[in-house]
């Protein structure tokens, strides 16, 4: 497995750690879903919901699937296991792609601003200069707006520990 798997799936680890006791857990999953929730305040109670739902489906298939000892929490050793089999969770990232996308685009013209691009990535944990590079990538030259669509695929490829490509930039700290 590339090296880059080996640290995406670590980042992701914790990032899912929103409380940071070394477990993933439901609670983490709701600390997500409000943090992201508060940083897109304009977004409709429609788009939030649908949010929220997806970050909830998005635990329960974890805990399905990872939680091998039954006790309603993910160790990192039960996590690994993500990557044997990222084919699993692909309906409840894409739920969640989608959703998190459409929240971030609250007038649903399929654009994201930069700064509630930035908010939104800071509230789910990722690193300001990781969050800019890959803006960045997903944008042509001088952008101020990423596409959603764009975005949510990068997504998807992120959560599918073989991919290689823009969801790197969320692993590794851009080039200086």
């Amino acid at each position: 497995m590339r090296e880059e798997a080996i640290a995406r799936v670590q980042l992701v680890f914790t990032l899912f750690d929103a409380d940071g006791n070394g477990l993933i857990e439901a609670d983490d999953f709701e600390l997500m879903a409000e943090r992201v929730v508060a940083a897109v305040p304009e977004a409709d109670v429609g788009r939030r919901e649908a949010m929220v739902t997806a970050f909830r489906t998005f635990w329960q298939t974890l805990a399905e699937e990872l939680d091998s000892n039954h006790d309603g929490r993910v160790d990192y050793a039960e996590f690994q296991a993500i990557v044997l089999a990222p084919e699993r969770f692909s309906a409840a990232v894409t739920e969640f792609a989608r959703a998190l996308t459409a929240v971030a685009d609250p007038d649903g013209d399929g654009l994201v601003e930069q700064s509630t691009f930035v908010a939104v990535m800071t509230a789910i944990g990722f690193s300001p200069p990781n969050i800019l590079a890959l803006f960045d990538a997903l944008t042509p030259a001088n952008a101020e707006q990423a596409s959603a669509p764009a975005w949510a695929e990068a997504i998807k490829d992120y959560y599918r520990p073989d991919a290689a490509g823009i969801a790197d930039h969320l692993v590794t700290a851009p080039a200086s």
